[in-house]
């Protein structure tokens, strides 16, 4: 199995064959790379494609603690 970023994979693919691969809209890819989200495409043993975002834990920003 090999990892890339959805950029490396786009530019490797095109950006409407790298969106029909991952089972998404060519524009909601474009909107995902410009935004700069953290999201890795993995290629599976059956030959099929998976993304997953990195995102930080917990998702929500921290709110600072009042005195």
């Amino acid at each position: 199995m090999c990892r890339i970023t959805l950029n490396e994979f786009s530019t490797e693919h095109g950006q409407t064959k790298a969106a029909g691969l991952l089972g998404m809209s060519q524009g909601a890819l474009n909107k995902a790379m410009r935004v700069g989200r953290d999201i890795y495409v993995t290629k599976k043993l059956d030959g099929s494609y998976v993304a997953e975002e990195v995102r930080p834990f917990p998702s929500q920003s921290l709110k600072k603690s009042e005195p």
